[in-house]
């Protein structure tokens, strides 16, 4: 059996294991989820009982659940595509405390701004915390534009899975306009650069559900409850 990726729409931060596993070659199928109303769907907590995306059901029929844990698990099984390293190495150590830092500070710089918006609060509030979540986006792109520098990819010299997860981040400005990512050189050119990529061309119309080719092992969509189904058959 492939395994199977649960991506949330709109705009989920599973757009990056998309990416990842265009690149890796590997075949996978898709399982569409949308949010909010499909992950409180006690089909969707039969996989995963936290109820976010994105959710992966391994080969073996396990659900494997957090952006970390599936980038490293779609890595391990990649590693000779060049995205990923042999865990033990120099380069395996870069490439965990890139991902730690594109979940602990790039990521979570937007939770406060996503609150504002999918939530009813008042004014004071509101402008608190757009404040709040305004300083830590800064602080996130500053940081990461110095990372990068004028290397051409996060890690140097080749695109790896931090490349992937960064980009399906990073698009969330256009929700949050606290920042203008033309601001920081270095991201803007990896980020067009990135836009350009078959892979993320391919991950966006998948979300968009329009016709899209993919560059690597795409077998096919499965509705929810298929793919639920399944996880309770493996």
């Amino acid at each position: 059996m492939s395994p199977i990726l649960y991506y949330g729409v709109p705009s989920g931060c599973s757009f990056g294991s998309i990416v990842a596993l265009e690149w890796s070659g590997l075949p996978y199928r898709l399982a569409r989820v949308e949010m909010p109303e499909m992950i409180h769907t006690d089909a969707y907590r039969a996989i995963n009982p936290v109820g976010e995306t994105p959710a992966l059901l391994t080969e073996s029929g396990d659900a494997l659940v957090e952006s970390m844990a599936i980038l490293n698990h779609i890595g391990a099984n990649a590693v000779a595509s060049g995205i990923a390293y042999r865990q033990g190495t120099r380069e395996f150590d870069e490439l965990n405390r890139m991902l730690a830092f594109l979940n602990t500070t790039f990521f979570s710089s937007f939770a406060s701004l996503w609150h504002v918006l999918e939530h009813e609060v008042d004014e004071a509030t509101k402008a608190a915390l757009t404040e709040y979540g305004r300083g830590r986006v800064v602080r996130a792109h500053e940081e990461l534009e110095r990372m990068l520098g004028d290397r051409p990819w996060l890690l140097g010299e080749h695109r790896t899975l931090a490349d992937a997860y960064f980009v399906g981040i990073a698009r969330w400005t256009k929700y949050h306009k606290v920042v203008d990512r033309r601001d920081y050189p270095n991201l803007q050119r990896l980020y067009d650069k990135l836009q350009a990529d078959p892979a993320v061309v391919f991950a966006h119309a998948i979300e968009q559900q329009q016709p899209a080719r993919s560059s690597g092992g795409f077998v096919g969509e499965v509705a929810l409850d298929e793919a639920v189904r399944y996880k309770r058959a493996a």
